[in-house]
């Protein structure tokens, strides 16, 4: 252990432990959890436009009506 009372000693130990609280608080996490991480990320993502709406359900029912009137008409035709 250093017992050297210099006064330029003393601030420049001073000045380190200032330096290495600031360093250590750089690597604090804005998050408490993943959980709130990955909800940040999301809608930052939302925000920017990078997922598109959800597919629109209409093609499927427009496809399943147009099957069902084919069937309809395939078994009126085939009596």
């Amino acid at each position: 252990m250093l017992t050297n009372s210099d006064p330029h000693h003393q601030s420049a130990v001073t000045a380190l432990d200032a330096m290495v609280a600031s360093a250590r608080t750089g690597f604090a996490c804005l998050f408490s959890s993943s959980d709130e991480y990955e909800r940040a990320l999301i809608s930052e993502r939302r925000a920017q436009g990078r997922y598109g709406r959800p597919p629109s359900r209409v093609p499927l029912m427009m496809f399943i009506g147009l099957s069902l009137i084919v069937a309809g008409a395939a078994l009126l035709l085939s009596r």
